[in-house]
């Protein structure tokens, strides 16, 4: 099979190796117990040695911090807390002399409610051209006291919320989709657009190289259409499709405007989507030619550990995304999704609502080893990977954070019924045998508590240790970047028994995953590059259930 659309010299995106970096959990660089920018500049060899193209760096921009910086005040600066704007540059700087590409997040579909914006549409009043940016509502019934539609938010909880205006009285709602802290902003006004416009402009001037789109599908609304049924047991309401709160027609357009902003600068920079759609060909759409130029591989996060379910994924996406000429990207883990180690040693395998994984029990053994299965499928497929920190570590979910820990928004939406996402943002341990295990200097104490068990976990730990996960990452991070087997587009499955997924790279590079129950035997004229199992523990001829391999078949 010939590559469906070779890279160019600058399409260096197509085949990335992005690194999250979660700014609050990544690395304390002033003891405060919160990461910060000085502790992404300390780090920044390390991620450059790992085999990283780009960083991705969550928000770091000044907010009240009521979604961990996804509420902003302020897209042009940077939070004390993290640091300051001059830091931010020396940061891009440093990457940029490391040969790293530096990607900010931008959160497009809400801002924080101390925005002064927001601040001047609730002082302004109804009908105003300040609350015009925002999505303000008169509510249902005879006085006003219903919300104006029955939508929720995606926090728990109505998706409205009822001001006081000015003379005391209750007055319009405005929508959240997610805290009542993070008010939707209104995309049909042009001086919404025209702002973020400008926002793009300023941060690439500064030498960004690219912005994740926070809930990049979600902009635009369907005010007209009726409210949506509930979804399917375990399925998030903004993948279904006729959501009328996501992947919405009219999104394109402001894509269509970003890109050529983006397009516009010298080099041209980048635009990735967290896109949330009923597809992959729905995601592809976002994907065209004129619009961004990568968006997150959910249908494949979410699949379960199935070969079949797997199979299907990848077929749905080289496919979709071939007929827009767009690179794939897959990814295992984010900050809002439970950690692979801990989802894959789960009855259930794929992604749904957390709540239903309360009491679940949890195989780490078989969780580790299907997760590091799952890291040679990942990178041994043609495009982009998207690595979340931590997981080259094979570090767990942490679901025994005390409850006066907890951070995240759901859990106090949710009136305490869903923990939320704090447990796979509990601080990275780099080194020691306690906390806070190297994240902040010695004494400092992490803001969410890393567990003890962790010291067998940290970096330090695992670097001399050939079987460790690091070392797998290391090395398969190594192959991919230097191996031509892996450096084109090229694709093709091989046969292979029911519950393995075998394919074909360049250069006679195969990629065998065993989901089966049993061990499925390996062509003895085959050169082994790297298997995810320790090779000496059975037979060196066989791959175990929950394993996979790189080799040559010449």
């Amino acid at each position: 099979m010939s590559p469906r659309h070779a890279p160019t010299a600058d399409a260096w995106w197509r085949r990335a190796v992005v690194y999250q970096v979660y700014i609050r959990s990544f690395a304390d660089g002033d003891g405060d117990g919160i990461g910060d920018i000085a502790g992404i500049r300390s780090r920044l060899p390390y991620l450059r040695d790992l085999g990283a193209d780009a960083i991705w760096i969550t928000p770091w921009y000044p907010s009240p911090m009521a979604d961990g910086g996804y509420d902003v005040a302020d897209y042009r600066g940077v939070d004390p807390l993290f640091g300051s704007i001059e830091e931010a540059d020396e940061l891009i700087r440093e990457a940029h002399d490391l040969g790293l590409r530096v990607i900010l997040d931008i959160v497009p579909n809400h801002t924080s409610a101390a925005h002064p914006w927001f601040v001047e549409a609730l002082a302004a009043g109804p009908g105003s051209a300040a609350r015009a940016r925002y999505v303000f509502r008169d509510g249902r019934g005879a006085d006003g006291g219903e919300p104006p539609t029955g939508w929720g938010s995606v926090f728990g909880g109505g998706a409205w919320t009822r001001v006081t205006e000015a003379d005391g009285q209750p007055g319009q709602w405005y929508l959240h989709l997610f805290a009542p802290e993070q008010p939707d902003l209104e995309w049909d006004n042009p001086e919404v657009r025209a702002a973020f416009e400008d926002i793009l402009r300023t941060w690439f001037e500064r030498g960004v190289d690219g912005f994740r789109i926070d809930v990049a599908s979600g902009l635009v609304k369907d005010h007209a259409s009726p409210e949506p049924p509930p979804p399917p047991h375990g399925v998030p309401s903004y993948v279904v499709a006729g959501d009328p709160l996501s992947d919405q027609e009219g999104v394109h357009e402001i894509y269509r405007a970003w890109r050529r902003v983006a397009d516009g600068q010298a080099p041209p920079r980048i635009l990735l989507g967290e896109v949330h759609a009923s597809s992959p060909a729905r995601v592809a759409r976002y994907l065209r030619p004129d619009e961004l130029h990568g968006a997150f591989n959910f249908h494949f996060l979410r699949s379960p550990w199935d070969a079949a379910r797997l199979r299907a994924v990848i077929d749905e996406t080289l496919a979709s995304h071939a007929a827009v000429g767009a690179a794939p990207t897959w990814v295992l883990s984010n900050h809002d999704e439970t950690r692979q180690v801990t989802r894959y040693g789960r009855p259930f395998t794929g992604i749904r609502e957390r709540l239903l994984d309360d009491g679940q029990p949890v195989d780490e053994a078989l969780g580790t080893r299907r997760a590091r299965a799952a890291v040679l499928l990942l990178l041994g497929l043609p495009g982009s990977a998207y690595l979340y920190q931590g997981e080259e570590l094979g570090l767990p979910e942490v679901e025994d954070l005390p409850e006066a820990a907890l951070r995240d928004p759901v859990w106090t939406r949710s009136g305490h019924a869903i923990r939320g996402r704090d447990g796979c943002r509990v601080p990275l341990p780099w080194s020691g045998t306690a906390p806070p295990f190297g994240f902040g200097p010695p004494g400092s104490t992490p803001w969410l508590p890393p567990p003890a068990s962790w010291a067998e976990r940290s970096l330090e730990a695992q670097s001399e240790d050939p079987g460790s996960m690091l070392a797998l990452y290391r090395r398969a991070l190594a192959l991919r970047n230097g191996h031509p087997g892996l450096a084109g587009e090229t694709f093709a499955w091989l046969p292979a028994p029911d519950g393995v997924l075998l394919f074909e790279r360049d250069d006679g590079l195969r990629c065998a995953v065993n989901l089966s129950g049993a061990p499925v035997p390996l062509p003895a004229s085959r050169t082994t590059l790297l298997r995810s199992d320790a090779a000496d523990a059975g037979d060196p001829d066989a791959l175990p259930p929950d394993a996979a391999a790189w080799y040559l078949d010449r």
